[in-house]
């Protein structure tokens, strides 16, 4: 066995270093004052010398920044130079991403006969620390025991792999006790009524005990994660019945609008609409929650990996064209010492959840230039990570498929582990503070370059015609892929011939293991040659498992065995229907009353607030140049750290069409009531779009909630509340949903309390732009320039920022006119049409003055606003409210004189006012509704204020 190490060179300064001195600092410890990262590999292998040194030397060392070694001496070097050492490395069954590179880079130089790779990271301290200190360095930063330990010398490098001796279990349910029902109903998770349904399916129907394997398949499918029985349920609210709510209302206004552009919704991995006469644009946002909470870093990298094999899995498959991400997180000033057990620092899965997500995205070569990020303390114990896909397909394969019976089932890409055993069931369950030790093995770690191998030779696949029908193997794994897949014909699988990491697993857990990086197919028998070749020479692990049969049931043998054999009819229609009573009462809140306010203090507050700050800390970390389409990239303006309104790409690189994105998301304005927030989730989603030059005649949207414990009928009432915002708005604007997921029991329970996220509702819009060289970006752009504002201001900062940094909530949400609304976004997008627009930016959180000010900074240009001008509805007499009010469909436009009276045209009928002109002082000036001014800021001091808070 050999042990390698690799560092930077003394004299270099190591970054990854200098960022944990700064996360130590944040934890209250001052005492580290330098860090350095080395990184370790363990071969399994008796070595030549000059093999050794081929793959230190050539292979894993860059000679010029990095030293190298392979001994012991080093340890004592460091031991003397006063470092203290923390070694982690991955846990036994683990996926790590390395060593699998490192493997085939080492048989790739022609080296055989090393017959394994382990990887870990030598952290080197130095500084005065306690014992206690270093403890705490470890377990908040540097290692989660999830899928990490601390090496030491009793640690074996490469553990033997454990046997499995085949036992068929069958689960004695016809003559078991009540008390015996009741244990096995509580292991699989399953509720009461579902448990007396499956008692009765056994009883009646077939006559026998089911097998483990039964009981796991009908767990992972009946999950909330895989059915969405919440969403589908029947619920009596305000004296009427909702049956199926999610039929009643995001699809019923889908189905109503019925949009000829609307190529596949709701029946299939993602939802596709048209782009060009040839080409097809499908969208799909998912939510990885739960893993994240537990494994940031891990969690969010397999919800990026995750959606990304959605395109990949619609129709015959999509190419992924961009990625968008929206994260909720707690405060990453949270006390430390007020963190529940079993928590981890906002800040830690803050970064951990960031790096995931980059990493990952990166790796496969697909921009992220779309997202947002928000904070409430109400996520501390559950963040929220929504991850999405753009993808690319021509029209004439971007439907379902048919596949007959008889064809094979083929699983490609990873293989598979213990890694994400029981993650559906996890993820449709509250967790509490024993998660992160009773859940290990239902977080996953993402290889991103197996699955862009699998993406790249699945292109070419689809291209020659090999395969009828395709899926991604994610939540519930090959139960769910195969099983959905056969639903309408049957299938029977082959357990033994299922490609595994290592030896060891159970036939069940070879079933419902998630591992990642894996897609089914179903192949014609006489394309089998053709495809396992393909596969084969590029590297792309394929093995046939079974086949589709003519039966209509689930059969799947191990070892010569039927392990199980279900009725597919059971399987997916056979859940009840949950029913419920729903109910909702407005609440009510104290009005903030203060005075004496300094607007330009204010403003620097706000933009300096959490929600409301620069992400370009962020944003940096993530390739939004990637695949060379990005038109209107995340940041703009003249030093290009503006924040950009939507991202506009061209999918088809010799085409001047464009895909723009954008989302919208509030979580404040649900405290108030449930039904605005969603609605002022779409008006935004959809003016940001309007406001960088797309129109309303091509936008779908897609919904994706995530709610607390759907036990009660006040969370039940939200949730309709909501849904029927979605219903109204949808007709209302003419945008189909065309997509959407869903996510239940967001909720963290230790010590008898209960933290339950906010009700959250992201919508995400995409659009099709007719000629991407006429959009506009928010920066202001010229001396002179007249700055108009278009819609109504109203007394609306219920749940907006400005009471927030006042501790306040107030109860006047922001409402939709969704008639003004939109005769005001499609009179914008002709005048932007026609070239009257330098401009625009809407007003989101911190309403006009925020957008104000980011149109400004962002241009280097000054701004002079009276605030009498501004249209205005209602009792609103302050300064500050005018200023902050978030109401709705309101934008800001910045005119040439010349253009003005054409724009004024256009406009007319609209609300639409001057309220001011771009100057050249690099100042904000505002004037009060009795025309006296109340603030004069630098535009320096605003940024500032702006960007200093993640200026990590």
């Amino acid at each position: 066995m050999h042990r390698i190490e690799v560092r930077l060179k003394p004299h270099l300064p190591d970054p990854s270093g200098r960022g944990l001195v700064k996360d130590i600092q944040d934890l209250g410890i001052q005492g580290i004052v330098d860090v350095r990262v080395v990184e370790v590999y363990w071969l399994e292998s008796n070595l030549a010398q000059d093999k050794l040194e081929l793959i230190a030397g050539s292979l894993l060392a860059d000679k010029i920044t990095q030293d190298y070694w392979y001994g012991q001496t080093e340890v004592v070097k460091d031991n003397a130079n006063g470092y203290q050492i923390i070694e982690v490395a991955y846990n036994a069954g683990v996926t790590d991403p390395v060593k699998d590179s490192v493997m085939k880079a080492i048989r790739d130089l022609g080296i055989l006969n090393v017959r394994a790779v382990a990887t870990a990271k030598k952290y080197l301290l130095r500084g005065q620390v306690t014992p206690s200190e270093m403890d705490t360095i470890a377990s908040r930063l540097l290692v989660n025991p999830i899928v990490q330990h601390v090496v030491n010398q009793d640690s074996v490098q490469f553990p033997e792999s454990p046997q499995y001796t085949f036992s068929f279990i069958k689960v004695p349910l016809i003559q078991a006790s009540a008390a015996q029902l009741e244990k096995i109903r509580q292991d699989y998770g399953f509720s009461p009524k579902e448990f007396a349904v499956i008692t009765s399916y056994y009883q009646t129907k077939e006559g026998r005990d089911p097998s483990d394997v039964e009981l796991e398949t009908l767990a992972q499918t009946w999950s909330e994660h895989c059915v969405h029985k919440t969403f589908k349920g029947k619920y009596h609210y305000d004296g009427t019945t909702i049956d199926n709510l999610f039929k009643s209302t995001i699809v019923k206004a889908t189905k109503d609008l019925n949009k000829p552009w609307c190529l596949s919704v709701f029946e299939d991995n993602a939802g596709v609409i048209e782009f060009d006469n040839y080409w097809a644009l499908c969208f799909k946002v998912e939510t990885h929650n739960h893993p994240s909470a537990v494994e940031p870093y891990g969690g969010a990298s397999t919800g990026i990996g995750g959606v990304l094999r959605d395109p990949m899995g619609t129709g015959l498959g999509a190419k992924p064209i961009l990625n968008t991400d929206v994260f909720c997180f707690a405060p990453p000033d949270y006390p430390a010492e007020k963190l529940p057990k079993g928590v981890l620092h906002p800040r830690r899965i803050f970064k951990g959840v960031r790096a995931g997500v980059a990493d990952y995205a990166n790796r496969m070569g697909i921009p992220t230039p779309n997202g947002a990020i928000l904070f409430d303390e109400r996520y501390l114990g559950n963040p929220l990570v929504y991850c999405g896909t753009v993808g690319l397909i021509p029209k004439s394969i971007a439907r379902r498929q048919t596949h007959k019976s008889g064809d094979l089932i083929i699983v490609v890409g990873g293989r598979t582990g213990r890694d994400g055993i029981h993650g559906a069931t996890f993820s449709s369950v509250q967790l509490h503070e024993k998660s992160s030790e009773v859940s290990f093995s239902a977080v996953q770690i993402g290889n991103p370059i197996v699955e862009k191998k699998m993406l790249d030779v699945l292109l070419q696949a689809r291209d020659l015609g090999l395969y009828s029908r395709i899926t991604d193997c994610g939540a519930g794994g090959l139960s769910s892929a195969v099983g959905e897949m056969g639903a309408e014909t049957g299938a029977r699988v082959d357990l033994d011939k299922v490609p595994l990491k290592y030896s060891g697993l159970t036939y069940a857990e070879i079933w419902i293991s998630e591992a990642q990086e894996r897609m089914v197919l179903a192949v014609p028998p006489e394309n089998r040659d053709a495809i396992l070749k393909l596969f084969a020479n590029e590297d792309v692990e394929a093995a046939v498992i079974g086949e589709f049969t003519d039966n209509k049931r689930l059969q799947l043998d191990y070892q010569g065995l039927m392990v199980c054999d279900l009725d597919m009819e059971f399987l997916h229609k056979g859940v009840p229907q949950i029913e419920a009573e729903a109910v909702w009462h407005q609440p009510r809140f104290d009005e903030p009353e203060f005075a004496d306010i300094n607007m330009e203090d204010e403003l620097k507050k706000v933009l300096g607030s959490w929600n409301t700050c620069s992400k370009e800390w962020v944003i940096r970390q993530y390739d939004h140049e990637v695949q060379g389409g990005s038109v209107l990239k995340p940041l703009v303006g003249v030093n290009n750290d503006g924040p950009g309104d939507a991202v506009v790409i061209k999918p088809v690189l010799n085409s001047d069409m464009g895909a723009v994105v954008a989302n919208g998301i509030n979580t404040r304005y649900g405290d108030i009531d449930p039904y605005w927030m969603a609605a002022s989730a779409i008006d935004e989603a959809l003016r940001q779009i309007i406001a960088v030059g797309g129109n309303l005649k091509k936008i779908a949207i897609l919904d994706n909630f995530c709610w607390g414990l759907p036990n009660t009928p006040e969370m039940l009432g939200a949730l309709v509340r909501a849904a029927q915002a979605c219903h109204d708005m949808s007709l209302a604007f003419g945008v189909p949903f065309i997509s959407g997921k869903d996510s239940f029991n967001n909720e963290y329970e230790y010590e008898g309390k209960r933290i339950a996220i906010p009700h959250t509702l992201l919508i995400s819009s995409i659009g099709v732009i007719d000629n991407v060289n006429k959009v506009i970006s928010m920066d202001l752009k010229a001396m002179g320039d007249a700055l108009y504002i278009l819609g109504v201001t109203g007394n609306e900062l219920g749940g907006s920022e400005y009471f927030a940094r006042h501790q306040a909530t107030g109860n006047n949400v922001p409402r939709v006119d969704p008639q003004a609304a939109r005769q005001t976004m499609e009179a914008l997008s002709l005048a932007i049409e026609k070239g009257l627009v330098k401009a625009c930016h809407d007003c989101s959180e911190g309403g006009l003055g925020v957008a104000v000010a980011e149109m400004a900074f962002s241009g280097g240009l000054g701004a002079v606003i009276y605030l009498k001008n501004v249209p205005r509805t209602g009792p609103l007499y302050r300064n500050d409210y005018v200023f902050f009010s978030e109401s709705n469909s309101r934008f800001i436009v910045e005119v040439a004189p010349e253009n003005e009276v054409e724009f004024i045209r256009i406009m007319k009928g609209i609300d639409c006012a001057q309220i001011g002109h771009v100057s050249q002082e690099e100042v904000l000036q505002v004037h009060g509704l009795a025309g006296e001014l109340v603030m004069k800021a630098p535009l320096a001091e605003l940024k500032e204020a702006w960007q200093k808070p993640l200026r990590w």
